[in-house]
């Protein structure tokens, strides 16, 4: 079909391809947020096309954003969600090697349903990668405060 549009349009086989790409992008990133109609045409404006044209494309986001929105949810993987969690705090203390030495380890045991079946995930780590993780966590839950998460949040409902 790129060979049909090719001799129409008088343009390379990559440029028609590139276009599609660009506008299936553009599409499936603006309805992912359902972002407004405002919104679509600041995002498109500086793109440098004809008032015409992007007359055409916000048309085009409008009337196809919940149906693309619609297919986007049902082709996305169904994520395990938490259950519960157990955990263990192992510690060397010594070994033949070495007389004193203090070895921390924790042991954590996550349980997850997916599709009304039980899976345990087993993970082991030190307490200082641990700590970590952690603080990247409250990080991100801070940043789920602020109001341009939240924003997105709710144009995702």
């Amino acid at each position: 079909s790129c060979a049909f549009f090719k001799g129409k349009l008088n343009v390379g086989a990559d440029t028609i391809q590139h276009g599609v790409e660009g506008l299936t992008y553009l599409l499936t990133e603006s309805s992912k947020l359902m972002i407004s109609e405002i919104d679509f045409q600041d995002s498109i404006h500086v793109l440098g096309f004809s008032d015409e044209l992007n007359k055409l494309l916000l048309q085009l986001y409008l009337d196809n954003r919940k149906e693309i929105r619609s297919i986007l949810g049902e082709v996305a993987p169904k994520l395990p969600s938490y259950h519960s969690l157990e955990w263990r705090l192992d510690v060397q203390l010594a070994s033949r090697s070495l007389r004193q030495q203090i070895k921390p380890a924790v042991t954590l045991k996550l349980h997850l349903n997916q599709d009304e079946d039980q899976t345990a995930q087993v993970l082991q780590t030190d307490p200082s990668t641990l700590l970590h993780l952690i603080q990247q966590l409250e990080q991100a839950l801070g940043e789920m405060k602020t109001n341009h998460c939240r924003r997105i949040v709710r144009n995702m409902k």
